[in-house]
């Protein structure tokens, strides 16, 4: 049994027969009453993210996964293909059941599936990725203004705010949990 105060990003438990997995978590101490814990979690069956308030001393049966790497392959549209490292079988997922996994997954890339008692869950991606940028608009020279953004599009054709030094052909750090710019490499 693991209780509130047990909570980080990725924990994974069970709540009424449905296995959850914490996205986001802020302890909260109201000036009247108990302690809360405040949390986004999702559903690792549908993908789903639900926000949800705990009270103090609530304890939930932790769910054992099983980790299993994965390499990504490539994509129809619709299907998702993987390849099990170790026997070299390959099986798909549709885009519905990953989530906001697809936006960050590049061609080759080892992932965690996550799976319970044999059944393929979802994946655990890493905290971040690197991407390269395939379009952004120049910066203009001077612009030398902190917190200053313009869009960038990087290879997965996600496209979100970068400063304005990165340039087409710059690889980025993306945080996977807020799919912000992170950084450059």
């Amino acid at each position: 049994m693991i209780g509130i105060s047990d909570f980080k990003n990725g924990t994974i438990f069970e709540n009424d027969g449905i296995i959850y997995q914490v996205v986001w978590f802020q302890h909260h101490k109201p000036g009247k009453g108990g302690a809360v814990m405040r949390t986004k979690i999702r559903n690792v069956r549908t993908g789903s993210i639900i926000e949800q308030t705990f009270k103090s001393g609530e304890k939930f049966k932790e769910a054992t996964m099983e980790r299993k790497k994965k390499q990504y392959l490539f994509n129809d549209g619709q299907k998702y293909t993987f390849m099990d490292t170790t026997t070299y079988d390959q099986f798909e997922v549709s885009s519905e059941k990953l989530g906001d996994a697809t936006r960050y997954l590049k061609e080759n890339m080892e992932v965690d599936a996550l799976y319970l008692q044999d059944e393929f869950l979802t994946l655990d991606m890493p905290a971040s990725v690197e991407l390269k940028v395939t379009e952004t608009v120049p910066g203009i020279k001077g612009d030398s203004v902190s917190n200053m953004t313009k869009p960038a599009t990087v290879e997965t054709g996600v496209e979100l705010l970068v400063p304005l030094f990165i340039k087409e052909g710059d690889t980025i750090k993306v945080d996977t949990r807020t799919g912000e710019y992170s950084g450059r490499i």
